[in-house]
């Protein structure tokens, strides 16, 4: 397990791996940490070098990556500096690791898929990929942004008592309207990650 780091704002985890492959950005759910995801990463890809930061916005003690008001409800003002301030992390890792950006990919899960996907849309040359698991369109940009090499896997359970469906779809046809490549997978689930999650990450992954 890699050891704690500091950069830009962000405790996170960093593992070298090996190859040349993609990095997974560990983006954990609410209450998660930086070493949640981990274990679903190697799942993933046993291999790939992994960044793993730690929301750093706490609600109730929890740690998530942006505020919000309400259930499903996000704090706007929040969301865009929590965006910025992610994607200057990005950055600052890739320089101190010494990868390029086309290399990442971000592995997110609830809050942590939901700002993945806005780091995606408001600044889509710093995060071009992303396996969302149970996002929900973070907010509503009002330029549409170029995605044209972007791509997003976005699995969604039928069953999700937090998040609606035409929510999820709405995002994929947000992304797919900007240009991305967007497969989204319905599996039976509710919000829990279950085993069809890792088959389509480690599926988008090979692709």
């Amino acid at each position: 397990m890699g050891a704690e780091n500091q950069i830009a704002g962000h405790t996170y985890v960093f593992e070298a791996g090996d190859g040349a492959g993609p990095v997974l950005l560990l983006l954990h759910g609410t209450g998660g940490n930086e070493r949640d995801l981990v274990p679903l990463a190697r799942l993933v890809a046993p291999n790939a070098p992994i960044v793993s930061p730690r929301g750093n916005v706490l609600e109730n003690n929890m740690p998530r990556f942006f505020r919000r008001l309400a259930e499903g409800v996000f704090d706007l003002a929040d969301l865009a500096e929590r965006t910025a301030q992610l994607a200057q992390f990005i950055r600052a890792v890739g320089e101190r690791h010494d990868f390029a950006p086309e290399r990442l990919v971000a592995l997110g899960f609830s809050n942590g898929a939901n700002i993945a996907a806005s780091v995606m849309l408001a600044e889509p040359a710093t995060l071009r990929r992303g396996i969302l698991l149970r996002a929900m369109v973070p907010f509503q940009p009002e330029t549409p942004p170029d995605l044209s090499e972007s791509s997003a896997l976005l699995c969604a359970g039928r069953s999700d008592p937090i998040i609606r469906p035409e929510n999820t779809e709405r995002l994929a046809e947000m992304m797919r309207a900007a240009g991305a490549r967007v497969d989204l997978r319905w599996l039976e689930a509710g919000h829990a990650l279950v085993q069809g999650d890792v088959n389509a990450a480690r599926e988008h992954l090979s692709g």
